[in-house]
């Protein structure tokens, strides 16, 4: 994994936690919380889309490769943003 790759997972996992947020407004974590879920989720979504040979990451070269990498981190903060929010909204009640 180079540096570029990196930056694109981690810009990509916060926009993706940030959507996430404002789609689900009851687990969201506000701006900053989004964002780092999603700054830590991008990367690990990436590199599980890469694990399961489903699509390469951004590394992988080309336009595919980069919106390879762009889907699965923005879906990486998503889902981890999703996780984070159910356990705060547990732990609150």
């Amino acid at each position: 994994m180079d540096i570029t790759s990196l930056i694109i997972q981690l810009v990509s996992g916060a926009v993706g936690g940030n959507i996430g947020g404002a789609i689900f407004k009851n687990l969201s974590l506000g701006t900053t919380g989004n964002s780092i879920a999603g700054i830590i989720g991008g990367p690990l979504g990436a590199m599980l889309l890469s694990q399961l040979g489903l699509g390469g990451g951004a590394d992988a070269g080309g336009l595919g490769g980069i919106l390879a990498g762009v889907g699965g981190s923005g879906v990486g903060g998503v889902v981890l943003m999703l996780i984070v929010g159910f356990i705060k909204k547990a732990m609150a009640k």
